[in-house]
């Protein structure tokens, strides 16, 4: 057996960062200290990891990770002392295995959910303080996605675990007559842990199985916890319905298929029953809100035959409706596409022209120009937008599906 690269260490420990991370926070009540003592862990982890390894790597993590808190606390005892959870810990800390053998871990990633979308913190430094904690994501990528630079985001993590921990702010589920008021950025939280994995913003692959699985793990928790909530059960049916399509959305290479090539036999047509269920069954409160109209949309594409049969009117009119609930420049841009397939290119085109400046530095705004510019006959135009598009983009994948398509087109 070959020893286990440096990445393939780190893939493992990013499968399991949210749960672990969790069980620290809850152990010991600080984030900061969690966080520091799984970065701990995780150096270890490459060294003592490097030939094999362990059956139990949550196991090996959660305990290495409490020893080193330990070494912090015990540098800091006015830390122990004021910490009631750390006390209690330092008495029982010789119940945790020695070897990492399999453990019984509780999922706290719930309560940590609640913490980081607490409304003490605004909704961005929420959704981000989420995709470092809960996804495991670098500071690099999570700075990527808001289109921040690296150390302007870190300070704004950082300046968040502070806050938490000045403000006492509870890391609990929130009672039942609170939870309504929290749940728009929770549904973003999630929303974007899942986006990251289904279009990874940086690195050589578009899929990170790891964060969707996570993501929509959390959704289906937060609907077993809010029953009544449309927009949760819309925000998980939107979820299915996108990574049903996952097995036809790249080659054996690991290549992007555009939707319009994808081999539709491939999808799962049982996660798509599933995500039309809960979506009717939401549909039906009345309450309709942003995550079931675009959940309505994938709909429309998973149920259709083939590309040629797709409701484009109809999709246009959701996005239309979309617009009015939630407008943005990228649900705009998401309208003109359909626009232009269903019939109206040069009004899709003139959408683009008026979304120019909000969305420069997007790099799939200019992609759908390229691709709409080529479809017009504007082949000299088409291969300059999709070299802009190339150019932002920060995933490699992405940049090959790119370059070939803009190897295709004719120039003229």
């Amino acid at each position: 057996m070959m020893p286990p690269t440096h990445d393939a260490i780190l893939a493992v420990v990013r499968k399991d960062w949210g749960r672990i991370l969790s069980v620290l926070v809850s152990t010991f009540g600080d984030f900061q200290l969690a966080e520091d003592a799984l970065q701990d862990a995780v150096l270890a982890a490459l060294k003592s990891w490097a030939v094999v390894v362990p059956d139990a790597p949550d196991a090996w993590l959660i305990t290495t990770a409490k020893r080193r808190a330990l070494d912090r606390i015990r540098r800091n005892q006015t830390l122990a002392k004021k910490t009631p959870e750390i006390a209690f810990f330092l008495e029982h800390q010789q119940t945790d295995p020695e070897d990492g053998t399999p453990m019984n871990i509780p999922d706290k990633r719930l309560e940590m959910l609640f913490t980081c979308c607490h409304p003490a913190l605004e909704p961005k430094t929420q959704t981000a303080l989420t995709l470092r904690t809960l996804g495991g994501l670098t500071v690099e990528e999570i700075a990527a996605a808001f289109l921040d630079k690296p150390a302007t985001m870190a300070q704004r993590l950082s300046r968040a675990r502070t806050k938490i921990k000045v403000a006492g702010i509870p890391y609990k589920v929130p009672e039942p007559d609170d939870l309504p008021g929290r749940l728009a950025s929770v549904l973003q939280a999630i929303y974007l842990i899942f986006n990251e994995g289904y279009a990874a913003s940086s690195g050589e692959q578009v899929l990170r199985c790891d964060l969707i699985a996570e993501a929509i793990g959390l959704g289906q928790v937060l609907c077993d916890l809010m029953p009544d909530a449309p927009e949760a059960a819309g925000l998980l049916a939107l979820m299915l319905l996108h990574d049903a399509r996952r097995a036809g959305r790249t080659s054996e290479h690991g290549a992007m298929i555009a939707l319009q090539d994808q081999d539709r036999s491939l999808w799962d047509t049982d996660q798509i029953a599933r995500a039309d269920c809960l979506l009717r069954n939401a549909m039906r409160a009345g309450m309709v809100g942003p995550y079931q109209l675009q959940a309505a949309i994938a709909a429309l594409h998973a149920q259709a035959p083939d590309w040629d049969q797709t409701d484009w009117p109809q999709i246009v009119a959701l996005y239309g409706v979309l617009m009015a609930v939630q407008p943005s420049p990228v649900v705009d841009l998401n309208r003109a596409v359909a626009m232009s397939f269903a019939g109206n290119l040069a009004e899709a085109l003139a959408v683009l022209d008026g979304l120019s400046d909000a969305l420069d530095d997007y790099s799939h705004f200019h992609a759908a120009r390229a691709d709409m510019l080529a479809r017009d006959g504007q082949g000299i135009a088409a291969a300059n937008c999709f070299q802009i598009a190339i150019n932002l983009s920060g995933n490699a994948a992405d940049r090959q599906f790119l370059q070939s398509k803009m190897g295709r087109i004719r120039l003229q």
